[in-house]
């Protein structure tokens, strides 16, 4: 708490080095998801998928794929959660890029693949969320149709991860698909469960 008892906010450095912690741990994330040929939900699995259909890079596709959302953003959320969100998808797509310079895989097997994908994200979003970002645009439309029309955002997001791994029957086995489900399970459970605003203060 502050001195006059209002909630404290994080500083400058603060935020910076929660965006850098939370793009860096996304991005390898993502190198071993797509190491293993895995999909996933959310922006980000909408830019693998074109990723895995097209031959293109995903890091190029991941940050055009999110330009759409940014507007939105900036109207339900403020300009410093769109601001923070670009420096945070952009970092993540440089890393993505550069990080195989020094990072390789080799034989990973698929369920402790799936866990650590999960893990990895999961602790990646909670960072950012906590400092006022995210990686994807998918739950901001989420947000902007429920205040709209009243239609739950989660059923929103639900819906879009459903055709994301719909589509991904198409570009990958089922085997790898049900692989990827858990990790995407993961990763909403590890935020579930502690994205909690009424448990900490920021």
């Amino acid at each position: 708490m502050s001195d006059n008892g209002s909630p404290a906010r994080h500083s400058v450095i603060e935020d910076a080095q929660g965006l850098a912690y939370g793009s860096f741990m996304a991005a390898v994330g993502v190198l071993l998801l797509t190491h293993l040929g895995f999909v996933t939900g959310q922006t980000a699995g909408l830019a693998i998928l074109i990723s895995y259909a097209t031959g293109w890079g995903f890091a190029p596709v991941f940050f055009a794929v999110n330009l759409p959302f940014y507007w939105l953003g900036y109207r339900r959320l403020g300009l410093a959660f769109m601001l923070k969100s670009f420096i945070a998808v952009g970092a993540m797509s440089i890393l993505v890029a550069l990080l195989p310079r020094g990072l390789e895989f080799g034989p990973v097997h698929p369920a402790v693949g799936a866990l650590l994908v999960g893990l990895l994200t999961g602790s990646a979003l909670l960072a950012l969320f906590r400092h006022g970002a995210s990686l994807g645009g998918v739950g901001i439309v989420a947000l902007y149709l429920q205040d709209a029309t009243g239609f739950r955002a989660g059923w929103t997001q639900l819906i879009f991860d459903a055709l994301i791994f719909a589509v991904a029957l198409t570009l990958r086995d089922g085997t790898t698909v049900a692989w990827s489900f858990l990790g995407a399970l993961v990763l909403n459970l590890v935020i579930a469960i502690n994205h909690r605003r009424d448990r900490y203060i920021v």
